[in-house]
């Protein structure tokens, strides 16, 4: 949950000016998103941001809930006070018009403890894979003294593409089992994602199997393969995908 948090914090300062505030924070007790957790982002990284079509205007909107104690980000800092966290810059957005965030406070600087939101607006332009990446800053208190602790967090992506290709990647691609021994397979080869490519390379970028997609689940068997970490390259019309999995 701790990159969850902090990533939506990060979100919400990109926006610049023109951006008026867009969201209102779930301050409900209990909140149902903050029920079981004493931190947190929503949507978090698994669920991720709504894909987006080429031309349409897009929203995504996030609720955030900012920790009060350093442990519950670092075991190793607890009982030290989080003052608070500023973003410093959100990297990877898609090329577009009106593309910001919009935050709930001004600043975009959120204190320890408090609940915030924020919201991502843009019309897009051109399609593809985004990852997002967000730098953030927050500052804690260690013995009194406030000391900075700048940081980058990744797992966020926006998938951009034609309506077809959208309705394609609401059920992303995957792979199972993960680690693996004997095989994988691969989930979510819609065929509207119109896939040109489909390969399986080493740490080193080093192509080991070249695949022919013939249906959206294929089984690949991983006679041959050494131990150690792979990556699964697709090639699509909405852009490309990488997927890690570990051989055993």
């Amino acid at each position: 949950m701790k990159k969850l948090l902090l990533v939506v914090t990060l979100l919400s300062a990109t926006i610049t000016n023109s951006f008026a505030q867009t969201c209102t924070p779930d301050i409900t007790l209990p909140a149902p998103n903050y029920a079981d957790s004493t931190f947190g982002a929503w949507p978090d990284t698994l669920t991720n941001f709504g894909p987006a079509i080429v031309g349409v205007a897009y929203t995504q909107d996030l609720q955030f809930k900012v920790p009060l104690d350093a442990g519950d980000v670092d075991i190793t800092l607890a009982g030290n006070t989080i003052q608070d966290f500023t973003v410093d810059a959100v990297n990877g957005l898609p090329p577009g018009v009106l593309v910001g965030y919009a935050c709930n406070i001004a600043s975009c600087t959120f204190a320890g403890g408090s609940v915030g939101c924020a919201q991502l607006t843009g019309t897009f332009s051109t399609p593809g894979v985004y990852p997002v990446t967000i730098d953030v800053t927050g500052t804690i208190l260690i013995f009194g003294f406030p000391v900075p602790a700048p940081y980058t967090f990744v797992g966020y992506k926006i998938v951009v593409g034609t309506a077809g290709i959208v309705e394609a990647v609401i059920n992303p691609i995957t792979i199972h089992p993960n680690p693996a021994n004997d095989h994988i397979t691969i989930d979510g080869l819609n065929e509207k994602l119109n896939i040109t490519s489909l390969v399986i390379t080493n740490m080193e970028g080093k192509i080991i199997k070249n695949l022919e997609v013939t249906s959206a689940t294929m089984d690949v068997n991983l006679d041959g393969f050494d131990s150690g970490v792979y990556f699964i390259v697709v090639n699509h019309a909405g852009g490309n995908e990488t997927l890690k999995f570990i051989k055993e």
